[in-house]
């Protein structure tokens, strides 16, 4: 079998995705599924909370709807290809050719296009500031203080992962309509 059978029932090849099957439910629904760091946490904490905490400080920044739907849609790609933790990740060349390749189509999708080099820096600068916090608060390690540079204070609690999805999916929506 050359495919994963998604939540809402698509046969979906990575190796050759096709636009027209990339669903934002089946990306909501995956990655409230997902635990951050590789299950390395106190309690579950999923790469759909991370990714709403994400466009949720791009909103505080006063940042506009392409680099909060970048922010919201930046892990899209593990929702089909699931995720390699970083110190493995730079070693895998194929991975992170066919990881690029779906990321992009994801934004394509979502977006209109590819986040250019100045909305990339914004949409990972985030990203980073991110993983600062949750680590100090899902791993009791304080890997850098660059948390104190968000705008909006990050609570990482456990929650239901349906709730997680429906979230992730109304901001979305809410985004893309320009509300």
């Amino acid at each position: 079998m050359s495919y994963i059978t998604t939540i809402t029932g698509k046969h979906f090849d990575p190796m050759e995705p096709e636009r027209a099957l990339i669903d934002i439910y089946d990306i909501a629904h995956s990655l409230a599924h997902v635990c951050r760091a590789n299950g390395h946490v106190k309690f579950f904490y999923s790469v759909a909370q991370h990714s709403i905490a994400c466009a949720l400080e791009a909103i505080a920044r006063g940042y506009d709807r392409d680099i909060v739907l970048g922010c919201l849609l930046h892990d899209g790609s593990e929702a089909y290809m699931s995720d390699v933790i970083r110190p493995l990740k730079s070693a895998m060349s194929f991975y992170l050719k066919a990881e690029d390749k779906m990321q992009n189509m994801i934004w394509e999708r979502f977006i209109g296009h590819v986040p250019d080099e100045e909305e990339r820096e914004k949409i990972f600068t985030i990203d980073d500031l991110m993983l600062s916090a949750e680590f100090k608060q899902l791993m009791a390690e304080e890997l850098n203080d660059e948390y104190k540079k968000l705008k909006r204070q990050v609570v990482c609690e456990y929650r239901p992962q349906a709730e997680v999805r429906d979230e992730f999916i109304s901001l979305f929506e809410k985004v893309s309509a320009g509300n």
